[in-house]
Formats: C-alpha cells, sequence, structure tokens
C-alpha cells in the first residue's frame, strides 16, 4: 500500500489561495480517480476538485471554511501502488499554511488510523455564501453583526443586501466615506489577469463587419427543426461552430505561447482541439468557462452544452477542466454592448473574438441599397503565436463562415 497527498490544484495563471468550501467524501470512504472528492472557493468562483488517484480517503489537513495555497497538501489516499507516492510522517511541509483560522491541520501525525487530522475551526466564524463574503467587504460590513437567513444561519447574499440598504438609510451610522473601493476577490483576479494580459502579450486587433441575415435565416429553420424539449439556439452557438471551423482551417492559430521568449526553452504549443472560452458577466465580475472539442458538436448539443456551462457559471459549479485548455475566447455583450469594442487576450490563450452589438446598417448591395442586420467583430491576437495576415485571413474566413457556412446540427 501507498501514500498519495492530494493537494490544492492550480487553476488559471493568477491564483494563488483558495478556501475549502466542503468535503465531498469523508475518512475511510473508498475513491476512484477523478471523481468529485471536494469543493473549493478560488477567488473568482467555486469548483468542484476531483480525485488525483483511487484508494481510501484516510486523513484529511484542511477543514471547511480553511484557506490553503496552491500545491499545499490537504488529504492523504491510501492506494494500491503509486509512484508519486509520498507519506506524511514528520513531513514538516505536507501541511496546508491556513490563512483565514487559527486552527492548523496536524500535518506531521501519520494516517495509521481512520481519524481528522484538523481541528474544528473557530467557533466564531460566520457561516457564509462566497458571494455574501464578497459583498460584505465591498462595502465595509461585519458578517459577524448581519443575520443570516440561510441553512444555520448561512449569511446569503440577500442578508447583505438588507444590511447594505439599512446601512445607508438615514441616521444610520456612518463614518467618512472612504478614499476608495476594497477589491474584492474577483475583481482582485480579474485585475491580476489583465495586467499579466497587457504586461507579457503583445497584442494587435484587427476588425471585419459581419452581416447576419443568413445566420438569422438559419438559426429559424434549424431551430424550428429541433425535437421539442431541446435548449433554444443562440447566436453564440453559431459563433462557437464558425470559430472552430475557422481554427480547423488555420491550426496555427490554434495555440498558446510558452515560456520566455529570450530562452532556448520557449515555445508555440498547438492544441489537440477546438476548446473555446465564452466570457459570461456575472454580478461582481465575470469568468470565461471553457467549451471543449466544439470541432466535433452540432449546434443541438452546442447549445445543450453552452447552456448548461453558462448556469453552473452563475451558480458557482463549474469543474476545474472547464476553466483551462482554451487558445481562443468569444466575448459577445449582446444588444445593450457597444458598436464596436476591443477585448484584452486572456492568458494564457492567444486570441479573443470581441462581437459588437446587432443593428440595421444602409449597405450596397445588387445595384441599390438595402438595411442588412450588421455587427463589427475584433480579433485581438497574441503577435508572438500569429502576425496581421494570418489574423486577418483567420477572420475572413470566420466572416464567409457565418454569412454563408453549412452548420452542422
Amino acid at each position: 500500500m501507498a501514500l498519495v497527498a492530494q493537494e490544492i490544484p492550480k487553476v488559471g495563471l493568477v491564483m494563488e489561495t483558495a478556501r475549502l468550501v466542503r468535503w465531498l467524501k469523508k475518512i475511510g470512504d473508498s475513491i476512484v480517480q477523478g471523481e468529485p472528492l471536494l469543493e473549493l472557493e478560488t477567488e473568482k468562483t467555486v469548483l468542484t476538485i476531483e480525485a488525483t488517484v483511487s484508494g481510501r480517503l484516510v486523513q484529511l489537513l484542511l477543514a471547511e471554511d480553511q484557506e490553503a495555497r496552491v500545491g499545499d497538501r490537504i488529504a492523504w489516499i491510501e492506494c494500491e501502488t503509486g509512484s508519486n507516492a509520498d507519506t506524511p510522517a514528520r513531513d514538516q511541509h505536507s501541511a496546508p499554511q491556513s490563512h483565514a483560522s487559527s486552527s492548523e491541520p496536524l500535518a506531521d501525525e501519520p494516517p495509521n488510523s481512520v481519524s481528522q487530522s484538523f481541528e474544528t475551526p473557530h467557533a466564531a466564524r460566520v457561516r457564509s455564501s462566497p458571494i455574501a463574503r464578497r459583498v460584505s467587504a465591498e462595502h465595509g460590513l461585519d458578517l459577524a453583526r448581519i443575520a443570516g437567513t440561510g441553512p444555520r444561519g448561512r449569511v446569503q447574499l440577500q442578508d447583505v443586501r438588507r444590511a447594505v440598504t439599512a446601512q445607508a438609510a438615514p441616521g444610520a451610522n456612518s463614518s467618512a466615506a472612504p478614499a476608495g473601493q476594497q477589491l474584492s476577490g474577483m475583481r482582485r483576479a480579474i485585475a491580476r489577469a489583465m495586467t499579466l494580459s497587457n504586461a507579457t502579450i503583445p497584442q494587435f486587433t484587427v476588425t471585419r463587419a459581419v452581416d447576419w441575415t443568413a445566420l438569422q435565416g438559419a438559426r429559424s429553420e434549424i431551430g424550428a427543426s429541433l425535437p421539442a424539449g431541446a435548449r433554444k439556439l443562440s447566436v453564440n452557438d453559431f459563433l462557437l461552430q464558425a470559430v472552430a471551423g475557422a481554427l480547423l482551417r488555420f491550426p496555427a492559430m490554434n495555440a498558446t505561447f510558452c515560456g520566455n521568449p529570450e530562452l532556448p526553452e520557449a515555445r508555440i504549443v498547438p492544441a489537440s482541439g477546438a476548446h473555446i472560452g465564452l466570457v459570461v458577466a456575472l454580478e461582481d465580475g465575470l469568468l470565461v468557462p471553457v467549451l471543449h472539442g466544439v470541432e466535433n458538436l452540432g449546434l443541438a448539443e452546442l447549445a445543450r452544452r453552452r447552456s448548461e456551462c453558462v448556469e453552473r457559471t452563475l451558480t458557482h459549479g463549474l469543474r476545474r477542466e472547464e476553466l483551462e485548455g482554451a487558445t481562443i475566447s468569444i466575448s459577445n455583450l449582446g444588444i445593450r454592448g457597444p458598436d464596436r469594442f476591443t477585448a484584452l487576450v486572456n492568458p494564457p490563450q492567444s486570441a479573443i473574438l470581441a462581437v459588437g452589438r446587432q443593428r440595421d446598417r444602409v449597405v450596397p448591395g445588387h445595384g441599390g441599397i438595402q438595411v442588412r442586420p450588421m455587427s463589427e467583430l475584433s480579433l485581438s491576437v497574441d503577435h508572438r503565436v500569429a502576425d496581421g495576415r494570418l489574423a486577418s485571413e483567420f477572420l475572413t474566413r470566420l466572416v464567409e463562415f457565418l454569412e454563408g457556412g453549412e452548420w452542422r446540427t
């Protein structure tokens, strides 16, 4: 038998710490590699983390609501064999360092018995949802002073909102307005990622207009032919399929840049399929979940997966793999968005497509003028991966596909 450590995985380039929401397994349970093991709250969302090996869970090193850093060990799994097996005995580095509780895991205690190795979190810790903690921090509220209406007194978003309203009411105790607003966890993560993008990715943008007339007709026709209960097709489903087709036509665009360009180890790494991110706006920021293998999906399946993925994003229920692996993202701000905008590449991806709002325009055609539903597409590209000519040809192919492509249903 061997002992293998379960560690805090790194999700994205800017993740540093995570908070344990709950264990999905208990001491003594048999687990299978790839099976959901725990839920972690990062600065942006709550993720389901899977077991790295199969075996039996023999020791937990992290309690609910405690924080740990990326790479910290949080549990020990007993398995039959494993070349990467390790031992927790007298290992000073096996315990994650708690950043939220005075209780520290007893990591140097070997798991000879079926027992948890952490102490109960401090009794004074307030049970609260991730979004409630973020919003309360933004408004400078003490969660301990907010009455929670959730299960076991858990403070929820609506409880914080009531407290915010009460604080702003006439006669409420207030001090001088702060000089600035404290960053929420999500806003801090976005700030890190975009600073990294702007500082390390030399990016340029190419723009073209697209006529949605043919796509609108195809959307109506294909949508009417789908079976009852199928997910409604959105413009994003067509965009996803079109981007996947363009990536297959120009595989050099379907890659990421890795390493320091000053060193010989720098590489352009091609992707194995069309893995595309979709920017989703949240109440306090945004997330970019990834749809994998889009080149193999018809529109009906794309609509189902896209819809379910967005729902998990909005409810903070994404899996780890749904935030990794994309080479390009789509940012569509919808009918309320601007006519045109430029988006920053989301590292480590190499491109992002910004879709301006659709509006009717007068265009020449067939010896006269016509009114057409049009949008501006702006493609921002990592110049280390592609040059202007390749990016322009990619965008041209994408527009051709959107204006008259053969859609796979």
